[in-house]
């Protein structure tokens, strides 16, 4: 009877940590009636570019992206309305270094990589929106490469 209840005890405790460290809370549903997503390089990084049609309903707010990797804010392009993109830094920049630290003065601080919670292909990103005040996310895939 103790075996049986030490396996059932390692069972739940296993699915529990499984299912925490899957996908967090991905949506089956677009929040937004989307085009294909293509990301563009640039001197400083790449953009990753989301075409949006229609959001579906006005309590709606797309904010960040993970993809390869890494988080950024989306934002809506100033240049085209129903584009949302976000930046990706991966330029860093020139440090002054010296044995006198009055010479270092005005470098910046690195940029801490914060690390994601999904696991993802090259070509998948995760958007994370509020909706009616709570977090959510939806997975993407096919992103494209375009120049």
């Amino acid at each position: 009877m103790k075996y049986l209840y030490l396996v059932f005890t390692a069972v739940i405790i296993t699915t529990l940590f499984t299912n925490c460290a899957g996908n967090k809370n991905l949506q089956d549903t677009a929040p937004v009636n989307m085009g294909n997503a293509y990301i563009e390089q640039t001197p400083a990084g790449f953009d990753l570019y989301i075409p949006i049609k229609t959001i579906q309903k006005s309590n709606i707010s797309l904010d960040s992206v993970y993809f390869r990797g890494r988080k950024a804010s989306l934002a809506i392009h100033p240049q085209h309305s129903g584009m949302h993109y976000a930046q990706f830094i991966s330029m860093k920049e020139d440090m002054q270094m010296s044995s006198d630290p009055k010479d270092e003065y005005g470098n910046k601080a690195p940029i801490k990589v914060e690390k994601i919670p999904f696991k993802l292909k090259k070509d998948e990103a995760v958007i994370e929106f509020t909706q009616d005040g709570k977090l959510k996310n939806y997975k993407i895939d096919g992103i494209s490469e375009r120049s």
